[in-house]
């Protein structure tokens, strides 16, 4: 952590996150601010936006709040310098992969997705251009 301070609205703003959305994240747990201030506005890290940024990912690949915070967990323990047994530390890699795993199957099905609209809204524009009436000279 490097010490520097934010309040909500300029992660908010770095985030692409609303004031909304931040405060609900605080209050299922997901990124608690690290600080507040003397005012009680709320305090945040570099690591709390890291944090947000990891889970605005994982929102559009139609992870769950439970998932979310299941994930943060095991990164948080690998990163905590805890002095951890090699079982546990694989347990949480392995937590890590399958997430990692998971990640991939929903990108793949977004692609697919893609795809398939990427194709309807060129059909949509073919028929829009045979449909045109042709300029006369």
């Amino acid at each position: 952590m490097d010490g520097k301070h934010m309040q909500i609205g300029e992660v908010a703003a770095r985030t692409e996150l609303s004031l909304r959305t931040i405060r609900h994240y605080e209050e299922t747990g997901l990124v608690i601010p690290s600080a507040r201030s003397q005012g009680g506005f709320r305090l945040y890290t570099e690591t709390d936006v890291a944090r947000l940024m990891v889970i605005r990912r994982m929102k559009p690949l139609g992870f769950t709040l439970e998932q979310m915070r299941d994930l943060l967990d095991a990164t948080d323990r690998l990163d905590s310098g805890d002095a951890l047994d090699a079982g546990e530390r694989e347990a949480l890699l392995e937590r890590v992969r399958t997430y990692e795993r998971a990640a991939a199957e929903q990108v793949e099905k977004l692609r697919v997705q893609l795809a398939r609209a990427e194709d309807f809204a060129a059909t949509l524009g073919a028929r829009l251009e045979q449909s045109a009436p042709t300029a006369r000279a």
